[in-house]
């Protein structure tokens, strides 16, 4: 007897709507938006916008890759589209400040980010490697994430993030360059 999570791409049809649908996707948006945008409430935000525009997108669908690339495809979409935003409000609160037409807002969230799949012994560690992450560039840190955190493979990074295999290669190569020498500045500073 088949169950729905064995069902092809195109079987979920009517059934996208269903609880079983939800339950097999839900915790990969929640968990991929987390990791890009380090903060709780927005991930919980960002996974209810992802479920809504898949149900109402889901005709526009192409067959032509797997279901849950659409998926991860439009998570880390609209979790960057939020980063972005957020960037600029910091930019222009900070323009404010400088012509003193309003004090400069807080719209950065600098608490330190604990991830809830971390043990408690390695909750400082990973406040550090959360921080550090946070400071990659947006590419850098949507394929770090996706393949470290979502242990997606290249290939399935390159089709998600819509590039090429090498560039995939690249931007990880980057980011564990800059990552290394983040950490390495971090333990320089705070354990010699």
């Amino acid at each position: 007897m088949r169950t729905e999570t064995s069902k092809p791409v195109f079987g979920w049809g009517p059934n996208i709507r269903s609880p079983e649908f939800f339950s097999e996707f839900s915790g990969r948006v929640y968990n991929t938006a987390l990791g890009l945008l380090q903060n709780k409430e927005d991930a919980e935000d960002i996974t209810q916008e992802v479920f809504s525009e898949v149900f109402v997108s889901i005709r526009s669908f192409r067959k032509q890759a797997k279901i849950s690339t659409w998926i991860y495809r439009i998570t880390v979409t609209k979790s960057l589209e939020l980063l972005r935003s957020r960037s600029r409000q910091k930019r222009s609160a900070i323009v404010y400040s400088l012509f003193g037409k309003e004090q400069q807002l807080n719209v950065s969230n600098n608490a330190p980010f604990y991830h809830p799949g971390v043990r408690l012994e390695n909750k400082e560690l990973s406040v550090v490697l959360f921080s550090a992450i946070k400071q990659l560039p947006l590419n850098q840190r949507t394929a770090f994430t996706l393949h470290k955190l979502e242990n997606l493979s290249y290939s399935e990074l390159a089709d998600i993030m819509g590039i090429s295999l090498s560039s995939v290669e690249s931007l990880l190569f980057r980011a564990k360059k800059r990552l290394k020498l983040l950490l390495e500045k971090y333990y320089d500073q705070n354990y010699k």
